[in-house]
């Protein structure tokens, strides 16, 4: 007799949420080419006048932009927040830079989602909230972002409250 293993049911919600980044991989070679080209003509034309450490202080210039850049790229990276709703749970894996990953379990049959809008100049918050534990999620995005995910998770905890009640699955029956 063989036992085959029972497949985890699929999960009512499965979010990862990172912060956006407007400059593409591509745009950003291209800003730094565009950038280091005007940088060097630049240069070279106060070399020709004698004024040498400007051509110094261009490529710096350059330099600065490509770090700041890359910082902003590798933050992005380590930045994410994970929402899974599961059958018997909700789950939120944050991960942020130079911190250790943390992990917030909630049951979601009491879990109640908060959009504070109340804020100044759109920084609201998304809260979710459940037996005096509090804990934001997507604080890195955009206040329009933030009601969309809202949105998913209120959507996905009504899915789990109120299952649809199919009457040929009874166990009476």
């Amino acid at each position: 007799m063989a036992m085959s293993a029972l497949a985890e049911p699929a999960p009512l919600l499965d979010l990862e949420l990172r912060p956006h980044r407007s400059l593409s991989p591509a745009g950003f070679t291209l800003l730094m080419a565009v950038l280091g080209g005007f940088g060097f003509v630049t240069g070279v034309l106060f070399l020709a006048i004698g004024a040498w450490p400007v051509f110094g202080f261009l490529g710096l210039d350059v330099l600065g932009v490509y770090v700041a850049f890359r910082v902003s790229y590798a933050r992005a990276r380590s930045t994410a927040d994970h929402v899974r709703l599961t059958g018997d749970a909700l789950t939120v894996d944050q991960l942020r830079p130079r911190r250790a990953a943390e992990r917030w379990t909630f049951q979601p049959y009491w879990l109640r989602v908060v959009l504070d809008q109340g804020r100044p100049a759109g920084r609201d918050r998304l809260v979710l909230t459940s037996h005096g534990r509090r804990l934001e999620v997507g604080a890195f995005l955009g206040p329009d972002e933030r009601a969309r995910v809202a949105d998913l998770l209120r959507d996905a905890l009504r899915r789990y409250r109120e299952p649809d009640r199919n009457p040929s699955t009874s166990i009476m029956s």
